[in-house]
């Protein structure tokens, strides 16, 4: 349909635009209500059928005073990071024995991605069980603090 043929064009200016009394087509009467009103009465059956979730709460959410971040850090990321963290003085060299303490730089948990070949004492939070295995294989320790 040429925009020009639409009603709207046509009947603009006149009082009621074709729909008869200038009431019928005024406010929100003409649609059962703004917005949601009547979701449960006369336009129930619109909700029920398209809105299946409007109504009811669904699970909750914890509140943000409550929830902690876990801060982790990777095995390999601590090799990857030892010379900069030795002289950032993070991490004491002491034997050929490197020990450092995680909760001191702001880590919680340590977990075993990546590859480690330096005996490094970690003292942690927690820690994954393949990290400590991998700490332990290249010679180092890995105490937990509480």
């Amino acid at each position: 349909m040429a925009h020009r043929d639409r009603k709207i064009i046509k009947r603009r200016g006149s009082r009621t635009c074709g729909y008869g009394n200038a009431q019928k087509h005024r406010g929100a009467g003409s649609r059962g209500g703004r917005g949601m009103a009547g979701s449960k009465k006369h336009k129930w059956s619109y909700v029920s059928k398209y809105m299946p979730e409007y109504f009811g709460a669904r699970g909750f959410k914890r509140p943000p005073g409550v929830v902690r971040e876990i801060k982790t850090i990777n095995v390999g990321d601590i090799e990857k990071d030892l010379d900069r963290l030795v002289d950032e003085g993070k991490i004491r060299l002491k034997n050929k024995r490197y020990f450092l303490n995680l909760g001191d730089i702001g880590y919680d948990k340590l977990l075993g991605s990546g590859e480690i070949s330096h005996p490094i004492i970690v003292t942690v939070n927690s820690c994954s069980k393949l990290a400590l295995k991998k700490i332990e294989s290249a010679g180092g320790k890995v105490e937990i603090s509480e």
